[in-house]
């Protein structure tokens, strides 16, 4: 029988902080989160980093062997590459991250976790954590010298021993699972586990609601609680591969705003101008060969060809950004618009496909937020989505309202 996840993921900046320092992905194959350090010039981007990394293991091709060793080099490669990052920008001194990222081979799963950022199972209505931190705490705990309830309240319980930071002894352990239909994994970053308590998140995973809800409901319930740190959940299924949902891979927090400067980009822009500089180089080898009649021709004839790749990489860019979605906001409702949410000059890039009856003021102010900066989605059903849980989302606001309570802050 061949399994595959069904999935969410959300990330929150939180109620204290100003950035997003968190990422996480989300796919039918491989789950990840990572809880960036170092402060906004490095936190973000190290948690990216890893993320971008790791997103290219979502496939099902590989035996559990492989799987772990491939696993373990993505991240190997990743804290490479925050190592060249930091060598390159000095004044990202002290960046680093945490990972833990659960991917499926066949009938198995590889757990690759370093840092505080956690992974939990829920199987028979039970939930227990499967990673253990590498934190101050967690070696206080393990020498006897604390309880785990007394951990939970102690001054110290950021502090974390082992992140990547791009030092060559930074490794993550790794370890197989028996993937099980029906069980139900939860990772998060501290900002949900730091903040809410285990009894209470396992209460919204054995609610019975889709991997969605239960997602939102736990952010929620972290915004309730203070979040003074960033949130990130992802909630996923183990299901049968022919009765799993379609659902399009999420990238969430940070790794959604930012590409690492590492990756060389393959657009059509990209090509044009590599395809650009060759026509250049060709036409200057031409002309020591040529006279300058022949030389103004091969100039002409570059120059042509130049125009005619920037009309095609501006039309194709144009047509690439209606097969795009986001939600925005128009006259104080909630809006889904075709397009990005950008102008090209005079030229508009995005179209009103519907205005919602989700008034702006009933959502939680961290979804307002949200959603005033824009929620940028890859097709119209992941945006029906998105529109679905902004709606439930205003309705238990004003139901919380109605009876005397806040919302979201």
């Amino acid at each position: 029988m061949a399994l595959t996840f069904h999935y969410a993921a959300r990330s929150d900046v939180g109620l204290v902080r100003k950035d997003n320092q968190d990422s996480g992905y989300a796919g039918p194959h491989l789950l990840a989160v990572a809880d960036g350090m170092g402060g906004h010039a490095g936190g973000d981007i190290a948690s990216a980093t890893v993320i971008t990394e790791l997103v290219e293991m979502d496939h099902d091709s590989l035996t559990a062997a492989e799987a772990s060793l491939r696993l373990g080099k993505a991240i190997t490669a990743a804290n490479e590459e925050i190592s060249r990052t930091y060598a390159d920008n000095p004044e990202l001194e002290g960046m680093g991250t945490t990972v833990t990222a659960l991917m499926r081979a066949r009938n198995k799963l590889i757990l690759a976790h370093i840092g505080d950022s956690r992974a939990y199972l829920l199987r028979e209505g039970r939930l227990s954590q499967v990673t253990k931190d590498h934190s101050f705490v967690q070696t206080l705990i393990d020498e006897g010298r604390i309880t785990e309830e007394e951990a939970s309240t102690h001054p110290q319980r950021s502090v974390v021993t082992r992140v990547l930071t791009g030092d060559p002894d930074d490794e993550p352990d790794v370890g197989a699972r028996e993937a099980r239909r029906g069980d139900r994994y939860m990772l998060c970053s501290d900002g949900l586990s730091g903040f809410v308590a285990l009894d209470t998140i396992e209460e919204i995973l054995t609610a019975g609601s889709r991997p969605g809800q239960a997602a939102d409901d736990l952010v929620s319930l972290a915004l309730r609680a203070g979040a003074p740190d960033n949130v990130t959940v992802i909630v996923a299924d183990v299901v049968d591969v022919t009765s799993a949902p379609s659902t399009q891979p999420q990238v969430v927090g940070s790794a959604a705003l930012r590409s690492p400067g590492r990756r060389a980009q393959d657009s059509p822009a990209s090509r044009a101008a590599a395809l650009t500089r060759a026509d250049d180089d060709e036409a200057v080898e031409l002309d020591e060969q040529g006279g300058s009649g022949r030389r103004w021709v091969r100039r002409l004839l570059a120059a042509g060809i130049a125009v005619l790749l920037l009309g095609a990489v501006a039309y194709a860019g144009y047509a690439w950004t209606q097969t795009q979605y986001f939600v925005g906001v128009q006259d104080d409702n909630v809006t889904l618009y075709r397009g990005v949410a950008q102008d090209l000059g005079p030229i508009s890039l995005h179209s009103v496909v519907e205005q919602t009856d989700i008034e702006m003021h009933e959502l939680p102010s961290f979804y307002r937020s949200e959603v005033e900066e824009t929620i940028s989605v890859s097709s119209r059903s992941e945006a029906e989505q998105r529109l679905d849980s902004l709606r439930v989302a205003a309705q238990k606001c004003s139901d919380l309202r109605a009876s005397g309570e806040s919302c979201g802050g």
